[in-house]
C-alpha cells in the first residue's frame, strides 16, 4: 500500500480546513439569520452555541480524524470501527460519507450559480433590471424553473455547472497537497481581500439618497446588530443560533475528520481546531455581517430589507445585491468581486465535502487516487442531474433538509457518543490534548461529557418534532411535486445502501488488515 497523502504545510492545512468551514452560509445565511432573530441579541445564543457546541465538536472531529489517519482510515466508517470495537460501528460511520457526498451532489450546482453571476456582473447581463420581482424572474429562469425573455432554458446554467464541476474535478485529481492545499492558498487569501474591499466600499457608502437620510449604512448596521433582548425568550432563536453554528463551522458532516486524517499522529489539533473556528468567525461575523444587509438598508430601506431577509439568503444574494451593483460607481467590478468571493467560498467547501468519498475508496479498497477520483466524479455527476433538472419540484430542498440540516445534527450526536462515551471520556480528552500547542481548560472535559451531547439531543428532538415529522409525512407538498420529492428520498436511500454495501465489502474478513 502506498503511503497516505499528507498536507504540505501547516498554513495550507489551516487554510484548507477554514475553506471547508467558510461557505455560502457565511455571507448569505448568517446576516439573514441575525437580522431575523433579534439582531445583536442573536449573538448571545450564537456565541454560547459556539462555545458549548461548535468548538467542542471541532476538537472532537480533529482528534477523531488524526486518530483514524494514524490507523490508515480517512473516513468515519474506519474511524468508528477503531474507536468502538463492535461490528455495527462502521455502519454508523457510513453517515459521515453519506452526508458529505450527498450534500456535495446539490451544493456544486448552487456553487455554479455564483460563477454564473460573476460572469453576468462582469458583462452587465442583468444590468437594466430595476425591480426585485424582475430580478427574481431573471434568477428563476436562469435556474431553469421557468422560461423568460432572459433565459429560454437551462442551457446557460448547465454550462456554468459543467465549468464548476470540471474545476472541482481538476482540483481533486491533483490530490490533497497539490490540489486542495494549493486551491486554499490562492482562494482563501483572495476571499479575504475581496471581502475587505467590499466592506470598505460599503462603509464608505454613507447615505446614497440624501432625501432619505434614514436609508444609510449606519442604520443597516443597526438593523443587524441592535439587540432585541425580548427575542431571547423565544426558543426558536436559540435553535436558529445553534443551527447557524453547524452550518458555519461545517461540523457534523464528516469532512473535517478526513482533512485531519492527513496529519502526523502527534500533530496539534487543539490550536488548529480553534484557529479554524476563529478564521471562520472572522469571515462570518466581521465580513458577512458587514456587507449584504447594511448596503441593502442603504438602498432599499429597513422595511424592504426586512422583507428581503424573510425571503431567505438567495433573495438577498442573488436578487437584492445585483440591483444595488447597478446603482453604484464601478458596479460591474464590485458585483464581480461579490460573486467571485461567493464562488471561492463555495469551491473550497465543495472539494472538502467530496474528498471523504475519494478517501474512503483509497483507504478501504486500496484504489489509486486517479481511479477513486474517476469513480467518484462519475457518480457525483450522475446524481447531480436530477437536482438540476427537477429543482423547481423541490428535489434540492428535500435533500438539503435530511442531509444538510437534520442529518448533520444526528451524525454530530452519534460521533460525540462514540468518541466521548464509548471510546471513553478520559481517552478522548487525552487524544484531543496529544501534542497540543495550547492548554485546553479542564472545563471543556465536562462540556464534552455532558453539555455538548445534551445540547445536540435537544436540537435533534426539537428539529425532528418541529419540522421533521411534517416533512416526513409530505405535508404541504403539491401533488405535482410529489413524485420528485419521493424520487429525492429514493436517491438518498439508494446512496446510503450503496455506501453500506461498499463498507461491507471493504471490512469483510479476509481483506488485508490496515496499518
Amino acid at each position: 500500500m502506498s503511503k497516505r497523502e499528507m498536507w504540505g504545510s501547516r498554513i495550507g492545512l489551516i487554510l484548507a480546513t477554514a475553506g471547508n468551514a467558510i461557505g455560502l452560509g457565511n455571507f448569505l445565511r448568517f446576516p439573514v439569520q441575525c437580522a431575523g432573530n433579534g439582531g445583536g441579541a442573536f449573538m448571545i445564543p450564537y456565541f454560547i452555541a459556539l462555545l458549548l457546541l461548535g468548538i467542542p465538536l471541532m476538537w472532537v472531529e480533529w482528534a477523531m480524524g488524526r486518530f483514524g489517519g494514524g490507523h490508515g482510515h480517512g473516513t468515519t466508517p474506519g474511524m468508528f470501527n477503531k474507536l468502538w470495537n463492535h461490528p455495527i460501528a462502521k455502519y454508523f460511520g457510513s453517515l459521515g460519507v453519506l452526508i458529505t457526498f450527498g450534500v456535495g451532489v446539490y451544493y456544486v450546482y448552487v456553487e455554479s450559480w455564483t460563477l454564473g453571476y460573476a460572469f453576468f456582473s462582469l458583462t452587465g447581463k442583468y444590468f437594466g433590471i430595476t425591480s426585485h420581482e424582475e430580478m427574481g424572474l431573471f434568477l428563476s429562469s436562469y435556474q431553469g424553473k421557468i422560461i423568460s425573455p432572459y433565459f429560454q432554458g437551462i442551457d446557460t446554467a448547465y454550462l456554468f455547472f459543467l465549468i464548476t464541476f470540471a474545476t472541482n474535478m481538476f482540483i481533486l485529481w491533483h490530490g490533497v497537497a497539490k490540489g486542495i492545499e494549493r486551491l486554499a492558498k490562492i482562494a482563501m487569501p483572495a476571499l479575504f481581500i475581496f471581502g475587505v474591499v467590499l466592506v470598505i466600499r460599503v462603509f464608505t457608502m454613507g447615505t446614497p439618497d440624501p432625501s432619505q437620510p434614514e436609508n444609510s449604512v449606519l442604520n443597516g448596521l443597526g438593523f443587524i446588530w441592535n439587540p432585541d433582548f425580548k427575542s431571547l425568550t423565544n426558543a426558536k432563536v436559540w435553535l436558529a443560533a445553534a443551527g447557524q453554528i453547524f452550518f458555519t463551522l461545517s461540523v457534523g458532516f464528516g469532512a473535517i475528520q478526513t482533512y485531519a486524517s492527513y496529519i502526523d499522529r502527534k500533530h496539534d489539533v487543539a490550536l488548529n481546531g480553534l484557529t479554524t473556528a476563529a478564521t471562520n468567525e472572522f469571515a462570518e461575523v466581521i465580513l458577512g455581517g458587514s456587507i449584504a444587509i447594511p448596503i441593502a438598508v442603504a438602498f432599499f430601506g429597513l422595511a424592504a430589507t426586512a422583507a428581503i431577509a424573510k425571503g431567505g439568503a438567495f433573495d438577498l444574494g442573488f436578487q437584492a445585491m445585483p440591483l444595488i451593483f447597478q446603482q453604484i460607481p464601478l458596479g460591474r467590478v464590485f458585483g464581480t468581486l461579490w460573486f467571485t468571493l461567493l464562488f471561492f467560498a463555495g469551491i473550497t467547501s465543495s472539494v472538502a465535502i467530496v474528498q471523504p468519498f475519494i478517501a474512503f475508496l483509497q483507504d478501504e479498497f486500496r484504489w489509486s487516487r486517479k481511479k477513486a477520483v474517476i469513480v467518484t466524479g462519475a457518480l457525483w455527476f450522475a446524481l447531480a442531474q436530477p437536482v438540476i433538472f427537477f429543482l423547481r419540484h423541490g428535489f434540492l430542498n428535500e435533500m438539503d433538509f435530511w442531509l444538510g440540516t437534520f442529518g448533520v445534527v444526528l451524525f454530530a450526536f452519534i460521533e460525540t457518543i462514540v468518541f466521548v462515551w464509548i471510546f471513553g471520556p478520559d481517552r478522548a480528552w487525552e487524544e484531543i490534548n496529544l501534542g497540543a500547542d495550547i492548554k485546553i481548560p479542564r472545563f471543556f472535559h465536562f462540556v464534552l461529557k455532558y453539555v455538548t451531547p445534551v445540547y445536540l439531543l435537544i436540537l435533534l428532538v426539537t428539529w425532528g418534532w418541529q419540522d421533521g415529522i411534517g416533512i416526513l409525512l409530505l405535508k404541504g407538498v403539491k401533488a405535482e411535486d410529489l413524485p420528485y420529492v419521493i424520487g429525492s428520498r429514493i436517491l438518498m436511500t439508494g446512496l446510503f445502501v450503496l455506501i453500506n454495501i461498499f463498507i461491507y465489502h471493504a471490512f469483510k474478513k479476509g481483506r488485508r488488515p490496515h496499518p
